[in-house]
């Protein structure tokens, strides 16, 4: 069968995104494929703006995380100048929360921007100053512990997505600044929400304590009576750990803990991975919803390719990311749109050939960027 009926099958399809997968998995990568794919995502994303609260919010800082990496592969000066415009109308600012974590995320692109652009004065990172200074040495209610609800606010990071979204950006700037301090705080939150949500039996974040059976009489369960385990919840960790270990120095102190978690949720995601590639919105009861969801999928990718360019996934698990790759593929529309996205939430629902979301298009050119340097 001729490749160009393959992708023809595959567009006929996409109204069922399982479907479409089995189609997709029997194709070899084709990089040149993969960037076009790529641009398309982002011509199309650039093109039909979206965000939860605005520009500056976590939604837009997914995003343009996705729209770093994939500069950082490709070199693409598309790429860097979807940033530098987004940057350039945000005034460099983050959003308005300054304790919360997903207010900060839109300044990993900042950040990306002033490491590979020589204009002088051009960036602004004291916004992101600010921000950083507030978040990790002012007091609020949930460093303080007094939000008593059934969440657990009483950590600074209460929740696993949180994982991605200021870590990185923490960790970069110290990087870039060289100011190590940065960095040990960074750990030393990451620590808190670790032992409050990381379940070590089953290699995987509860998305909040809601979904901790520890101490809990009335544990929320899935209908197989399994822990509730969310995939885009885990894709964030796991993504953010991938960026986290990228910049890290190799001789940091608890650079070794972020290795170790970084392979058992790996190992983790390997082992679960369904047949058709695509990761299931909720991870120990896949039907739930029993179709591939693809912003979980793409930050599960983009991870374990990663683990496999840098050493810390053997390589003999290739196949399983190609295969997750173009089943993730095969969900994007033919004018760029990628489907299959579960809309913001924060645990396991549905998804649809037709839904999606910025971050959903973020995770897909993480994961590209990724894919490009397989072997």
């Amino acid at each position: 069968m001729s490749k160009s009926i393959v992708t023809l099958i595959a567009v006929m399809l996409l109204f069922n995104c399982s479907a479409a997968q089995k189609v997709a998995e029997v194709q070899s990568i084709n990089k040149e494929e993969v960037k076009a794919s790529m641009i398309k995502a982002l011509e199309w994303q650039e093109a039909h703006p979206i965000f939860a609260l605005a520009p500056t919010d976590w939604t837009a800082g997914a995003y343009y995380v996705g729209v770093a990496r994939a500069h950082k592969t490709t070199k693409d000066m598309m790429y860097m100048a979807a940033l530098k415009n987004q940057a350039y109308w945000n005034n460099w600012q983050t959003y308005t929360r300054l304790h919360h974590a997903d207010d900060v995320a839109i300044s990993y692109s900042y950040i990306y921007i002033d490491r590979n652009e020589n204009r002088r004065n051009f960036v602004d990172l004291e916004p992101t100053k600010k921000f950083l200074d507030a978040h990790l040495y002012e007091d609020d209610n949930w460093k303080a512990g007094t939000d008593k609800t059934k969440y657990g606010r009483t950590i600074l990071w209460w929740w696993c997505d949180a994982l991605f979204m200021a870590p990185p950006v923490l960790n970069l700037y110290a990087k870039h600044t060289n100011q190590p301090k940065y960095l040990d705080d960074m750990h030393k939150f990451y620590m808190q929400t670790y032992n409050q949500l990381y379940d070590e039996e089953e290699q995987l974040f509860a998305r909040d304590m809601r979904f901790v059976w520890e101490g809990n009489d009335n544990p929320t369960k899935e209908p197989n009576g399994k822990k509730v385990f969310w995939s885009r919840g885990n894709g964030w960790v796991i993504a953010g750990l991938a960026l986290i270990l990228d910049d890290m120095p190799a001789d940091y102190e608890h650079r070794p803990f972020y290795e170790k978690l970084y392979k058992e949720i790996a190992d983790k995601m390997l082992k679960i991975q369904p047949e058709d590639g695509l990761w299931r919105t909720s991870l120990l009861c896949p039907e739930t919803y029993d179709h591939g969801e693809v912003s979980g999928s793409g930050f599960h990718t983009f991870a374990l390719a990663w683990g496999i360019n840098n050493g810390l996934v053997d390589k003999k698990h290739t196949p399983a990311v190609k295969k997750a790759w173009n089943a993730i593929a095969a969900c994007q529309h033919e004018d760029g749109r990628v489907g299959w996205v579960q809309n913001i939430g924060a645990f396991p629902e549905p998804a649809s050939a037709d839904s999606w979301q910025n971050f959903g298009t973020g995770a897909f050119l993480m994961a590209g960027s990724e894919v490009l340097k397989l072997d």
